[in-house]
């Protein structure tokens, strides 16, 4: 089997802490994500991040991982038996296996800590996998529903592990937050010896869009107002993902002032939604008619405005 350097893959130091593995592992995810990603080879990226991750994030595995030692990325290798013996079930037999299943049926394990679940004597705990999931701002306001394409590793009759694709659907609730996970439980890697199957954890990525900003559950808006609407208050249509409503300018509005739109922005399960927030710009004509140049210049001669006025 070929080597892989899994530091090497997310760009961390081997004395990273697990923090920053996560952390890390958040920002490739997102970036080689094959349904964001412009990568020519996002998808093989994105694999391979996940793979890292699924191995480093695991203190047990990790410790396996470090025992190996470090070697030149596809290099070719086989654990030494003493490596075997103590972390797998000495049988050795590595020549159909890929590298990531070395470490997918360690002896003992509970994946995450077990997160507080174990099974009969003997059994082992299915693996836990973390899947990012992009979704759009509009899917993150009325829930949506995604399926979810997973490579997990299942072990056979005999103990040894191996590749499986499975697709696995997931409801999304209304109103999750950019990086919030949500846990599918049951729906991981499948459990040996009555062991209980292993979860599926969701980090939700919002998409960018054309029109609002997310802050946890508050939306931004850019929202150009007129020199005359600004100076003289308005009532102008503001888009919400819920629909437009009308929005009330006060008199002399300034560049950068925030208007809240309360409850207009993601929803909450509990308690109250977020805000929508338009944040005023001034937009000035880019083409002016006689008339208009006339009517400025008019205002010009006979206001006494000074913007500069603090300059001193």
């Amino acid at each position: 089997m070929k080597f892989k350097d899994y530091y090497a893959i997310l760009g961390v130091g081997r004395d990273a802490t697990a923090d920053d593995i996560k952390k890390r592992y958040r920002i490739l995810a997102r970036k080689y994500h094959p349904d964001v990603s412009k990568e020519p080879d996002a998808e093989r990226q994105f694999k391979d991040v996940a793979e890292a991750y699924a191995t480093l994030k695991d203190p047990e595995k990790r410790a396996a991982y470090d025992q190996l030692g470090t070697r030149r990325p596809g290099e070719d290798f086989r654990p030494p038996p003493e490596w075997s013996t103590r972390f797998g079930d000495g049988a050795g037999a590595f020549e159909d296996m890929d590298f990531a299943d070395l470490f997918a049926g360690l002896a003992g394990r509970a994946a995450q800590g077990g997160r507080g679940r174990r099974g009969p004597a003997g059994a082992m705990r299915g693996q836990d996998y973390e899947v990012t999931v992009p979704i759009t701002l509009e899917e993150a306001f009325h829930g949506t529903e995604v399926s979810l394409d997973l490579t997990t590793t299942e072990l056979d009759g005999h103990g040894l592990p191996h590749r499986t694709p499975r697709r696995v659907k997931a409801r999304i609730p209304k109103g999750p937050t950019d990086g919030q996970v949500l846990r599918l439980p049951g729906q991981g890697g499948r459990g040996r010896n009555g062991g209980p199957d292993g979860d599926v954890y969701l980090t939700i990525a919002l998409r960018p869009h054309r029109l609002y900003r997310a802050s946890g559950r508050d939306l931004f808006l850019d929202l150009p107002v007129a020199p005359w609407e600004a100076a003289l208050g308005a009532a102008v249509k503001v888009p919400t993902l819920a629909g437009p409503v009308e929005l009330k300018v006060p008199p002399g509005t300034r560049a950068g002032q925030q208007l809240r739109l309360a409850g207009r922005g993601l929803p909450a399960p509990e308690g109250a939604a977020g805000d929508l927030h338009a944040v005023v710009q001034i937009a000035l004509p880019t083409t002016l008619s006689e008339r208009e140049k006339s009517l400025y210049q008019d205002l010009a001669a006979a206001s006494n405005f000074d913007p500069r006025r603090h300059f001193g």
